[in-house]
């Protein structure tokens, strides 16, 4: 169980709140282990946009499995942010060095700056005030116009929106990709990458569309893709022609639903080759009956 936690300030905004609060609470009703909590220095915070919020005090016992998100506040300046104890600093401070993780978004980070967590690491905030998250924590390595940055258990957010992307990011991280767009369908926004550094993952890369035929057609080919799974069985099992849906499939991805399950093992199989498998070993693994076919995917390649 991974308990996230979210400290909430006076002016927070409430889409920096409930975007990545929505992630981890869908994440949850998917049986994913989470549970949400939220925590003040005073019992009831007024956001951003006027609406009070009644929070916790008291810091509930976290671990290394737990997630500590400062979403982020109306401020023209960081020098103006909202004051935070010395005791809640620690609190951070702390988790991070427990080997638990801490986030922000947007202004959040000015947070994760005051507790000296942002020195000597990649992180980013809302484009507005970059320059200035940089000018006061002159030790943190400010990475400009990205969604999201994630450096040794410290992720940040440029702000708003993107407190979504991260916290689709780490679902990903903790379950999987499959779980991360899983969570993104349900909630109707893509499931995007943080525009500097590629996903890893090819069920999140083809996964940025808003189709729900096709969404239902990866969900079974990302479940067996190791096995044959011939195009009349899959159109049958969502309920469209085969030729409609190998329509709908190159629209939404580019990839015809061979060649997505494709990719699949071709990625998996270079998983294993660079743990030591032989090729032919991973090719048997991913499904391939001749590794002549791994062999020549994996050219293609190069």
């Amino acid at each position: 169980m991974s308990h996230i936690v979210f400290l909430l300030v006076p002016g927070v905004h409430l889409l920096d709140l409930a975007g990545p609060a929505q992630v981890f609470s869908s994440a949850a009703g998917f049986g994913h282990p989470y549970t949400l909590s939220y925590v003040a220095e005073q019992p009831q915070v007024t956001t951003a946009q006027g609406l009070p919020l009644v929070a916790g005090l008291d810091w509930p016992e976290l671990g290394p499995g737990d997630l500590i998100v400062v979403p982020g506040w109306r401020v023209v300046t960081l020098a103006d942010a909202p004051a935070l104890g010395s005791a809640t600093l620690k609190v951070l401070r702390d988790h991070h060095a427990g080997g638990g993780r801490v986030a922000s978004v947007c202004a959040g980070a000015e947070a994760l700056g005051r507790a000296g967590l942002l020195d000597g690491r990649r992180c980013t905030t809302h484009h507005d005030v970059q320059d200035e998250l940089a000018l006061r924590h002159p030790g943190a390595v400010v990475v400009r116009d990205v969604l999201f940055t994630a450096d040794d258990r410290v992720i940040t957010s440029a702000g708003i929106a993107s407190g979504i992307d991260l916290a689709l990011y780490l679902v990903a991280t903790d379950h999987g990709p499959a779980a991360a767009a899983q969570v993104a369908r349900e909630m109707v926004v893509y499931a995007r990458r943080n525009g500097h550094e590629p996903q890893s993952s090819a069920m999140l890369r083809h996964r940025s569309h808003l189709d729900d035929t096709v969404h239902r057609a990866q969900n079974l080919i990302d479940a067996r893709f190791d096995r044959p799974l011939p195009l009349p069985a899959l159109a049958a099992a969502v309920g469209v022609s085969e030729r409609t849906l190998t329509r709908l499939f190159g629209r939404a991805t580019g990839l015809t639903p061979l060649r997505y399950q494709q990719t699949l093992r071709l990625e998996r199989a270079q998983h294993l080759i660079s743990h030591g498998a032989t090729v032919d070993a991973a090719a048997r693994s991913v499904g391939f009956e001749d590794p002549r076919m791994l062999r020549r995917l994996r050219a293609r390649t190069v």
